[in-house]
C-alpha cells in the first residue's frame, strides 16, 4: 500500500486549502482513511477520517465546521477541504489507512502511513 499526500502550502489566516491523499496498491476496497497532523513540538493529532463508503466521518473538535473530508473511490483519492484556516492549523498533515468498516481518529487503528504535506497558515 502506498499513500501520497499532496496539496499543502502557505496560506493566510482565513484562507482555504485542499489537500489530497492518493492510495495505491491496496488489495481491498474496505478501508478507512484518516488525516493526522503534527505541529513542531506537539504530539500527533487525529484531525479527520472517513469510512470506506463515506458513510461515517470524524472531525476533531478544533476543526469541526471548517474542514470537510471526502473520498473518490473510483480514483482512490481522499480529500480534506480546509476552510477558515488559522495559524494553529499549521502542521505536517499525513494520511493513513485502516482496514476497518468505520473510522476513528485514533492512530493505533491505522496500518499504513504516507509521508506528509506541510500546511503553513500565516497570521
Amino acid at each position: 500500500v502506498q499513500l501520497q499526500a499532496s496539496g499543502g502550502g502557505l496560506v493566510q489566516a482565513g484562507g482555504s486549502l485542499r489537500i489530497s491523499c492518493t492510495v495505491s496498491d491496496f488489495t481491498s476496497d474496505v478501508y478507512a482513511v484518516g488525516w493526522f497532523r503534527q505541529a513542531p513540538g506537539k504530539e500527533r493529532e487525529g484531525v479527520s477520517c472517513i469510512s470506506y463508503n463515506g458513510g461515517e466521518t470524524y472531525y476533531t473538535n478544533s476543526v469541526k465546521g471548517r474542514f470537510t473530508v471526502s473520498r473518490d473511490n473510483g480514483n482512490n483519492i481522499v480529500y480534506l477541504q480546509m476552510n477558515s484556516l488559522k495559524p494553529e492549523d499549521t502542521a505536517v498533515y499525513r494520511c493513513a489507512t485502516a482496514p476497518v468498516l468505520g473510522c476513528s481518529g485514533e492512530s493505533h487503528y491505522y496500518t499504513h502511513w504516507g509521508l506528509g504535506t506541510l500546511v503553513t497558515v500565516s497570521s
